[in-house]
């Protein structure tokens, strides 16, 4: 799940994002206090939900909800939640081309996992938008990375054609780097894309 927004009356609206379908805006009834079975959803959530709707797709609704998994450690770190929640709405607001969708869902699984996990939430956050980019269809390795200066872009290499597991050690220094780099490619995304960053 993407966003969530205020509850009104009976329901709660969700922004979640279907590999099937992209984008879908959704509404899941409140649980009485008396139904403990029912599972609310929550940011970060994956789940297979089984969806309805009566007026031909502009509006629809939460039949049944089976949680796959719950990111809530994200939570426990300020910067990887406020990172995490920019990723959600990055996704939120642009869309995304049907055959690019799987990959955006392994993205958002994967990206919410190492936030959970502990890892560096700017490195995540990096390599995200990288990600979403290329998988986007935008050249950021033919285009953007040529225009790094040769030690960053040496450091961008190693940051973003790793692994994140495999990043655990990462030296203080290239950690250090993520948020320039992130900058340059936000610089390079604003100029040279149609994605929209905020």
């Amino acid at each position: 799940m993407l966003l969530k927004r205020p509850p009104s009356d009976a329901f709660q609206g969700l922004t979640v994002f279907s590999p099937e379908h992209g984008v879908l805006q959704v509404q899941q009834r409140l649980p009485k206090k008396t139904a403990a079975t029912t599972v609310a959803l929550d940011l970060f959530d994956e789940a297979a939900l089984d969806l309805e709707s009566s007026n031909q797709g502009r509006t629809w609704f939460v039949k049944e909800v089976v949680l796959t998994a719950r990111h809530t450690a994200i939570g426990r770190s300020y910067a990887a939640l406020r990172l995490a929640c920019e990723l959600a709405a990055l996704v939120a607001r642009n869309p995304v081309h049907e055959e690019s969708r799987r990959a955006v869902a392994d993205l958002l699984h994967s990206a919410f996992t190492a936030f959970a996990r502990g890892a560096a939430p700017d490195l995540v956050w990096l390599k995200s938008i990288y990600r979403f980019a290329r998988d986007e269809g935008y050249p950021v390795a033919q285009q953007w990375l040529p225009t790094l200066p040769d030690d960053l872009r040496a450091v961008a290499q190693h940051l973003l054609h790793t692994p994140l597991p495999a990043l655990a050690e990462v030296s203080p220094a290239d950690l250090r780097s993520a948020p320039i780099l992130h900058g340059r490619l936000a610089d390079y995304l604003r100029g040279h894309t149609e994605i929209l960053l905020e």
